[in-house]
């Protein structure tokens, strides 16, 4: 049941009532309280050991780190691009960015499903990244392709490695996901960016 108040104004403002007739207002929590502590792993039924899960999230949520950084970094690429190449670069990083923030998402629920929790704070992930940070202005159009094409080589790196750590430890569902989804994004998009950086001319001499 809702009743109206008159403030010092002439504004009424609703107030809530429970079914006891007692004010219902929020009841703020006190913050910091952790109740899964990053870097930990909850026990879940999956049938698969707990030094493997831990090991699983703590290289996911690396990969996790770099992929948020060079989501931002696209988009940062793509609000900034200039030059002839501007409507076909500006459209290109923008969906590479949509890929990556897809891996993302993908990335960060692998990591709850093997119990662990999964980077969200993009300043946690600037902690984390071994990303080169971009200066704050922009770049020209070759040092943007370039720095992206050296962002996809960290995580690549990382990935690759983490094919072969889960392999071991038959933490099949991230191998897959790593292998599958992951990887194949990154080497197409570094097929698609690295052909801007080949020199020829646009017609016959």
């Amino acid at each position: 049941m809702a009743t109206t108040t008159r403030t010092s104004g002439t504004k009424l403002t609703p107030t809530r009532r429970n079914g006891n007739g007692d004010i219902a207002a929020p009841h703020y929590a006190r913050l910091g309280k952790e109740v899964h502590r990053f870097g930990t792993v909850l026990e879940l039924p999956i049938e698969l050991d707990a030094d493997v899960r831990k090991e699983s999230c703590g290289l996911l949520n690396e990969i996790l780190a770099d992929s948020l950084v060079l989501y931002a970094l696209y988009k940062k690429h793509h609000w900034n691009v200039v030059g002839p190449t501007f409507y076909q670069l500006h459209l290109l990083f923008d969906k590479h960015a949509e890929e990556q923030q897809e891996l993302v998402d993908e990335l960060a629920e692998r990591v709850q499903m093997l119990g662990g929790i999964a980077v969200g704070d993009p300043r946690h992930a600037a902690e984390l990244t071994t990303i080169d940070r971009a200066p704050d202005g922009a770049e020209d159009v070759p040092a943007m392709i370039t720095r992206l094409l050296e962002a996809h080589r960290t995580i690549i790196g990382k990935v690759r490695d983490g094919i072969e750590t889960t392999e071991k430890g038959k933490d099949w569902g991230t191998n897959d996901l790593l292998m599958g989804d992951v990887l194949r994004r990154h080497e197409m998009q570094v097929w698609f960016l690295a052909e801007h950086l080949v020199d020829l001319p646009l017609t016959e001499d």
